[in-house]
This record gives C-alpha cells, structure tokens and sequence, in this order.
C-alpha cells in the first residue's frame, strides 16, 4: 500500500495516464476542480467515501489507487493494435489522441500520437505545467508560443516550456500526425 502522502500523486497519474483533464475529472465524480487539486496535492488521503467516487470514475479499484497489487513494470510495449483513443482538450477541435505508454503506470512523461485534421482553423490553447516535446511524422504546422511563432515541417522537432500558452495549426490544408511527449512537472 502507497504511503498515505503519495496517494494523491497516483490519483494524479491515473487520471493524465487516461488524458483526463480536472475538468474532466470534477465532471465525472461531481466533485469540484480546486477539491479534486487538494487531493493530488496533499499529503492526506481524502476520505474512502470520496476515494471510492474517484476511483469509480476513473474505473480503477480502490485497492490499485492505494497502489496494492500493482507489479513493478520496469518496460511495457504498446502495439499499434493497442493504442487507445484519449479525450483531451483539443478534441472538441477535432484533434485526436493515441495513448503508447498506457501500460506503464506511475511514468512521468506522457506519449502520444496527436493528430489534426488539415482543414482545422481554431485551436484550444494549452497550457500546463511541464515541458513538452513535438517531432511531425506528417505535415507542416504553425506552432504559436508565447509571442513566438514557428513553421514546424516533417521531420522537425519543437521542445518547449509548456507553461507557457501554446497552440499548433496545420498549413496547407494538409493532416498533421505528431509524436508528442509531455513531461509532467510534479
């Protein structure tokens, strides 16, 4: 069983591992955003009662948010077959997410193939706590920064400081297909 101060923590890395925003989450158990923050950011548990409704929502056990039975992983393979669709806040703009590490539980970097239609011309602006790392397999993007704009080509690759407000967009009409890694600042 996970120490007490650490079962916050793990509710945090259930909850990003499925690509679930607080948002989501406080949706999902209807309890509110700055709770749900309280409780990843603690160093006490909530009551059971409430672990139960996280844990619900989440669609895990409460035994494996207090960490029990969970095996060391020390590397995990996620075939193209396995690949899951993830909600995140971009797909309201009809982008798409695929997890690739979803088998690795406790990671602290965040993979995914990120895909937006070529004729998309809004975007969400991101902005989260990390850094980030994009490489295009397909397509050319404009990247916007901060007040810095970029042309991001196949075969490119972006690092940022995700704390910062940011947003990608295709050019010329064409699909975009990203390996994106998030590195998620504790």
């Amino acid at each position: 069983m996970l120490p007490e101060n650490e079962i916050g923590v793990n509710i945090r890395r259930m909850r990003t591992s499925q690509g679930l925003s607080l948002d989501a989450l406080a949706q999902k158990t209807g309890l509110s955003k700055g709770y749900l923050s309280k409780v990843e950011n603690s160093d006490k548990a909530p009551p059971v009662s409430t672990l139960l409704i996280i844990a619900k929502s989440l669609g895990v056990t409460i035994s494996e948010i207090f960490g029990e039975g969970q095996e060391k992983v020390t590397a995990a393979v996620v075939t193209k077959a396995e690949r899951k669709p993830v909600a995140r806040d971009g797909t309201v703009f009809g982008y798409s997410y695929e997890t690739l590490a979803h088998k690795y539980p406790g990671k602290r970097m965040e993979p995914y193939i990120l895909s937006i239609p070529g004729d998309s011309t809004e975007s969400a602006v991101f902005q989260h706590q990390g850094e980030e790392m994009m490489y295009v397999l397909e397509g050319t993007m404009r990247f916007v920064h901060g007040t810095s704009e970029f042309i991001v080509r196949t075969g490119d690759c972006l690092y940022f400081d995700s704390g910062i407000e940011h947003y990608g967009l295709p050019m010329d009409g064409q699909d975009l297909k990203i390996l994106m890694l998030i590195y998620l600042a504790e």
